[in-house]
């Protein structure tokens, strides 16, 4: 199960309305970041096969299985602070996370590194 915050929610909603889609959000994992694993989040107007579809409070997430294993559990959040807002990922299967919050490994996946621009 993947939890979105009530201010994520607020996010994806406000996104959705300036681009002028009802789109699902998807929520994926690529190589890189200077932990080895980044998060990817992008609407998608067809979910592909293969992917698993999740709802709360109205908003549709969709993530594919093949990155099922390394979000299961994964609570988005969205914050503000004095450099700008931005989606925080609070991932129980990640074992190492670097501080800018979106690169991560996982104890059976950890990626080849990037350092952080």
């Amino acid at each position: 199960m993947i939890t979105l915050t009530d201010a994520a929610i607020a996010r994806v909603r406000n996104l959705q309305s300036q681009r002028a889609t009802t789109a699902p959000l998807r929520l994926g994992i690529k190589q890189g970041g200077c932990s080895g694993l980044s998060y990817l989040m992008d609407f998608v107007e067809q979910p592909e096969a293969g992917d698993n579809e999740y709802e709360q409070s109205g908003v549709k997430i969709v993530i594919n299985d093949v990155n099922l294993p390394q979000l299961q559990g994964l609570e988005l959040d969205y914050t503000e602070d004095l450099l700008g807002g931005g989606f925080r990922f609070r991932n129980p299967n990640a074992s190492k996370s670097c501080s800018c919050g979106t690169s991560f490994a996982t104890p059976k996946e950890v990626g080849t590194a990037v350092a952080c621009s």
